[in-house]
């Protein structure tokens, strides 16, 4: 087993699928399947879940919103994502905690860091929720965040493409992927795989990113083996 204890990001349009909004009850099903084969090879998961299927803070900024009032909106709506999964994973049999980084007793416990790294101990799958609690973080940083907190071995992201390229394989088909990464190229490229906060808390504290197709069945559980998908991002990648 290359890892242990993960920290799996995965973005709220992931779970909307093909819809412009809301859940995709057929992916929300599938992700929680992928979750539990891990999960049953006792490796310790825990969860940050965007929000941008319900709603995006910045895109509501850019139009015209308060900043700070539409970021707490944005954590409101990863609540949702996370109890969505939550769900979807207790119906699969696997035991499920939401830790909010905001107040919500009816519905979460509180996020305490040491709590957490229990629940993980005792291979309950923890689901962060409500990002940092802050406004002007994203999911990317808070996920860079808790991953740290957790002493994660590795970040996960999950996306609909294969890996890190140099322009967006939807748009430009000749796109280059990316197999290994330094952090700082991923800087300097401008690459927009994560936000430049959370790729700079990953470096500073030598966390290694791997970016991969989640829709692809199988392929969490590839990784976690150890198995090429994907790109790294690391210190010492060779950029190839």
């Amino acid at each position: 087993m290359q890892y242990r204890r993960i920290l799996l990001k995965i973005s709220g349009e992931m779970l909307a699928g093909n819809q412009t909004y809301g859940i995709n009850r057929d992916i929300l099903t599938a992700l929680a399947d992928e979750i539990k084969d891990v999960v049953n090879m006792e490796v310790e998961v825990a969860l940050v879940i965007g929000g941008g299927n319900i709603f995006r803070g910045l895109a509501a900024s850019a139009d015209g919103m308060e900043r700070a009032a539409a970021d707490y909106m944005g954590m409101l709506a990863t609540m949702l994502n996370a109890l969505a999964l939550q769900n979807a994973l207790e119906k699969a049999g696997v035991a499920t905690r939401v830790l909010s980084a905001i107040e919500m007793r009816q519905l979460a416990e509180s996020y305490i860091r040491r709590r957490a790294i229990r629940h993980l101990e005792k291979k309950r799958v923890v689901i962060f929720a409500a990002g940092t609690g802050n406004p002007y973080f994203t999911t990317d940083t808070a996920a860079a965040l808790r991953a740290m907190e957790i002493k994660a071995d590795v970040i996960m992201k999950g996306t609909k493409v294969d890996g890190i390229y140099d322009s967006d394989p939807l748009d430009n088909p000749s796109a280059k992927m990316f197999h290994e990464l330094p952090f700082l190229s991923v800087l300097n490229k401008s690459l927009k795989v994560m936000d430049a906060t959370a790729i700079t808390l990953c470096m500073d504290n030598n966390l290694p990113l791997i970016v991969f197709n989640l829709t692809e069945p199988g392929n969490l559980k590839r990784v976690v083996l150890g198995e090429k998908i994907g790109t790294v991002v690391k210190h010492d990648a060779v950029l190839n």
